[in-house]
């Protein structure tokens, strides 16, 4: 049987990828890539998650792996890192864009302009009354697990979920 009110939660996930993409970027360039993860695609996720946690010995990605399977959905979003070409920064860690570029690393423009979208798009569920938790397990499972262009380094997961209580608390470590 399908939930009653599947739609409603699917909607807001739609609304969520939109708050996501049009939050504030650094430079106006937009990086920025969300998706939407639901039925056996969702289970996928969870599956991979479960089999990381248990090779790895990180109990939490277990733990995680049961909210997904147990949520409606899962919101995805997720970054490209590339440089933004902003002189006299550094905030990376490495001098400058080129260093960055050179070291394979992250521009911290990327990174903040993901936890800005993130906290745009759990705002939307938060307004629509929506239980959600943000999961870098989740994030992590779908870029290593190729669910996203191979671009995105960067992610996290917010599964939703409707119910009488909320599956995101009381959770065992």
């Amino acid at each position: 049987m399908e939930f009653p009110y599947y739609g409603a939660v699917k909607t807001v996930a739609e609304l969520m990828c939109c708050s996501a993409i049009t939050a504030p970027k650094g430079k106006g360039v937009n990086l920025i890539y969300t998706k939407i993860f639901e039925g056996e695609e969702k289970d996928r996720v969870a599956d991979l998650m479960e089999k990381i946690g248990r090779e790895k010995d990180i109990p939490f990605f277990v733990r995680d792996a049961k909210n997904v399977r147990d949520s409606l959905l899962v919101v995805f979003v997720g970054t490209e890192v590339k440089p933004r070409g902003v002189p006299f920064c550094g905030f990376c860690g490495f001098g400058d864009c080129e260093g960055c570029s050179k070291a394979g690393g992250h521009c911290a423009y990327a990174v903040g302009d993901l936890g800005i979208a993130i906290g745009s798009a759990v705002k939307v569920a938060s307004d629509n009354n929506l239980d959600n938790r943000i999961m870098f397990s989740f994030g992590k499972a779908v870029i290593v697990g190729g669910f996203v262009p191979e671009s995105v380094k960067l992610g996290y997961g917010i599964p939703l979920s409707v119910s009488g209580k909320n599956i995101f608390f009381d959770r065992k470590r």
